[in-house]
């Protein structure tokens, strides 16, 4: 279901400055990147901190408490409706958190705007399943985007992945080992895993209630 417009967006924004930088592009074709669009992140950020990602950073609870729990690194939050953007950055302002910077667009064009080697983690916290196979390549565990992702990760960078949606996380799997990824620190009921340090996203406390078992892997570069 399409989510209906919030009242007084552009607006709302507007407002947020430059907090949330807009990738504009629109197309699918991830063939292409340009260069001409590359962040300098120590100009952005103020500081030469290492930088993490989240892709599909929701209404930014977990980029926020995360970035509050750990004030010398800088976090890039990605989301690409708006109507969902906003109420994060919006947070982002209200708690006065200065080391998130948000970006509005799909991961697909990310290489366009994040210089290569930079990141040093990246969250993919309960991504859409998409549990159509016709649908598969929109999966942010998707080799397309894998491939995208391993051009940003520095030497050592693991992706941390959260979801409820087992199949998901099966297809996850196969995806990274086929890309050159090795799989650790797997569980398939984290909340009854004994993992400390975990951050609750919206939906993670929404399922907890429920009693579903969240599955959690880390994957890196193998060398």
């Amino acid at each position: 279901m399409r989510m209906r417009r919030k009242k007084h967006l552009e607006d709302r924004l507007s407002a947020c400055g430059d907090k949330i930088i807009f990738m504009d592009r629109d197309d699918r074709n991830f063939e292409v990147k340009t260069t001409d669009s590359l962040l300098d992140l120590k100009a952005l950020f103020k500081n030469d901190n290492p930088v993490h990602m989240e892709i599909g950073c929701g209404k930014g609870k977990f980029v926020c408490d995360i970035a509050r729990q750990n004030p010398d690194i800088n976090y890039l939050a990605v989301e690409k409706a708006s109507n969902v953007i906003v109420d994060a950055a919006e947070k982002a302002i209200e708690l006065d958190i200065p080391n998130i910077i948000f970006l509005r667009g799909g991961a697909e064009y990310l290489e366009s705007y994040i210089p290569t080697r930079s990141i040093g983690r990246i969250y993919l916290n309960f991504s859409c399943p998409f549990p159509k196979k016709s649908y598969a390549s929109h999966r942010l565990t998707h080799h397309k985007f894998l491939r995208i992702y391993k051009e940003l990760m520095q030497e050592g960078a693991e992706i941390h992945q959260k979801t409820d949606n087992m199949q998901l996380f099966e297809f996850s799997i196969e995806e990274f080992s086929h890309s050159g990824f090795g799989i650790k620190n797997v569980s398939l009921d984290l909340h009854k895993s004994g993992f400390e340090g975990n951050i609750m996203t919206e939906y993670e406390t929404r399922f907890a209630e429920l009693g579903q078992p969240i599955y959690r892997l880390e994957a890196e570069i193998l060398k």
